[in-house]
């Protein structure tokens, strides 16, 4: 008996395989002919018997035409049952990645109040109490977004990228210094903030840091735990199984 999880982005998916909650198999690819890619993985693990997809951005029926119709599927919605109490108060609204990511949390982070931050496109905020109660939490602008608005919004500023040796001193000698710093280092400086602010309601707050631009600022950030690679497809799991073994 093994669990398939799909995390699909914009133009990757992440694809894991899970027997009795251990992690047996791991692949990134891309979105190009996935549901071939798919056929090939299952060919692979013929043990599977549960899946389950996460989709921020494509219609799923498509791409799991090559599913066998023996395998139980789930695709991650606001209405999936899940071991936390959603008190978000549109959760039709609420990001199935970020769904995700809580129960990840609720069940790595046994009895704890935790912050889950995922920075990616844009920044998310979540907050899950012990209670296993979900509040809610922020969404603000990721790193790269915040490049391209300096200069899509200015007649003048280029467009730069940011690399792991960004100079993370206050004050920029160059102008493409100075965007790296605004964007890198405001983010920094957002983020600690938001949690200096959680911890004065948490004092025992955990913390995640999690998605595609957490090794850049894992470093910077204080008081964080630089969540592994396969957090999320472990959320996933974790709902597979709380919708299969009741």
């Amino acid at each position: 008996m093994g669990n398939l999880t799909i995390d699909i982005g914009n133009t990757l998916a992440k694809v894991a395989v899970f027997e009795h909650g251990e992690e047996i198999y791991f692949k990134t690819c891309t979105l190009e002919n996935f549901s071939e890619k798919l056929k090939n993985i299952l060919k692979e693990h013929p043990q599977t018997s549960n899946l389950i997809i996460s989709s921020v951005s494509k219609d799923v029926k498509i791409l799991l035409e090559e599913v066998p119709k023996h395998i139980q599927v789930f695709e991650l919605s606001a209405t999936t049952p899940v071991p936390f109490r959603n008190l978000y108060k549109t959760p039709h609204s609420l990001g199935i990645d970020r769904i995700a990511l809580v129960v990840g949390a609720v069940k790595e982070f046994l009895d704890k109040d935790v912050l889950i931050i995922d920075a990616g496109t844009c920044i998310t905020y979540d907050i899950v109490t012990k209670k296993k109660e979900y509040l809610g939490g922020i969404i603000s602008p990721g790193i790269n977004m915040r490049l391209q608005a300096m200069h899509n919004f200015t007649s003048k500023l280029p467009l730069v990228s940011i690399n792991e040796k960004i100079n993370v001193n206050i004050t920029g000698t160059t102008t493409q210094e100075n965007l790296e710093i605004g964007a890198v280092m405001g983010t920094v400086m957002e983020i600690d903030g938001f949690i200096d602010r959680y911890k004065l309601q948490y004092q025992d707050l955990t913390v995640i840091l999690t998605g595609g631009d957490s090794q850049l600022l894992s470093k910077k950030v204080k008081n964080s735990i630089f969540a592994p690679y396969n957090f999320l497809l472990k959320g996933l799991n974790h709902i597979l199984e709380f919708n299969t073994t009741k």
